[in-house]
C-alpha cells in the first residue's frame, strides 16, 4: 500500500507541475482556465487519496467545494467566450 501511495503522489505531483507550466505559459486565456480546472481536479484527487489512505472523511466538504468552484469557473469562462464571438 505504501508503494502505491508513493506512485500516486509522484504522478499527481508531475501532473500538477505540468498544469502549473500551462498556467504560466498558456498562449490564451482558455488554455489557462483549462489548466486551472485540471489543477483543481488534481487537488481533489489528492484529497480523495488522502481520505482513502487515512480512512477519514474530514476533507469531504473541501473536496465538494473545490469541485463546485472548478465547475462554476469553467462554465463562467465558457459563457464569457461564447458571448464575445
Amino acid at each position: 500500500m505504501t508503494s502505491a501511495v508513493i506512485i500516486v503522489g509522484l504522478l499527481l505531483s508531475f501532473a500538477a507541475l505540468c498544469a502549473l507550466y500551462r498556467i504560466a505559459r498558456g498562449p490564451s486565456i482558455l488554455d489557462r482556465v483549462l489548466a486551472i480546472d485540471v489543477l483543481l481536479a488534481i487537488i481533489g484527487g489528492a484529497l480523495a487519496v488522502d481520505m482513502a489512505v487515512n480512512r477519514h472523511l474530514d476533507n469531504i466538504v473541501l473536496l465538494v467545494a473545490i469541485s463546485v468552484i472548478g465547475f462554476i469557473g469553467s462554465v463562467t469562462v465558457a459563457r464569457f467566450v461564447t458571448d464575445r464571438k
